[in-house]
């Protein structure tokens, strides 16, 4: 195995890891319908109320934050076997779903009156850190892709084909 090639293979493991750590440690509030959970949710929620789409985020909401943590766990879990089996398919398939819901995310803090301090539990404002977390999870799924660029152009290029 090549210097490149093993370089490429350990930052695989490290973006993968990241991605995989900061999506698993947030199941736990997100299942457990915490007060930082609540917090964001019905921020949201109210948003999505003011321009007219009502529950979006709340329990039962197709965003909400059950959903987006099922989500969340799919793309963990697909980064996981992906590495493991060694299979990219898997691999970009969970990155490609990381990075549509952490775009999401990003979208949400940067865009809506959630903005990028949160509240703790404690009522104090977390100074940016789930922003940063969600950032880190972007930057991490991009580089994943980029990293499977041929994979994935040679794959669309077969598809193609296949429906023309």
């Amino acid at each position: 195995m090549s210097q490149d090639s093993r370089a490429k293979k350990i930052t695989l493991w490290i973006l993968s890891a990241y991605v995989i750590v900061v999506f698993v440690q947030s199941l736990f509030f997100k299942f457990t319908d915490s007060v930082e959970t609540q917090y964001i949710f019905r921020t949201l929620d109210a948003w999505g109320a003011s321009l007219g789409f009502p529950g979006l985020f709340a329990h039962k909401g197709i965003f909400s934050q059950y959903v987006v943590g099922t989500t969340e766990l799919i793309a963990s879990t697909l980064l996981f076997v992906g590495l493991l089996s060694g299979k990219p398919l898997i691999r970009v398939l969970g990155a490609a779903m990381s990075l549509g819901v952490i775009s999401g995310a990003i979208f949400f803090h940067l865009f809506t009156p959630l903005g990028v301090q949160v509240l703790n539990a404690d009522g104090t404002k977390d100074g940016g850190e789930l922003f940063t977390l969600a950032c880190g999870v972007w930057v991490s799924s991009a580089v994943i892709l980029l990293f499977h660029k041929a994979f994935i152009l040679e794959t669309l290029a077969k598809l193609t084909k296949r429906g023309s």
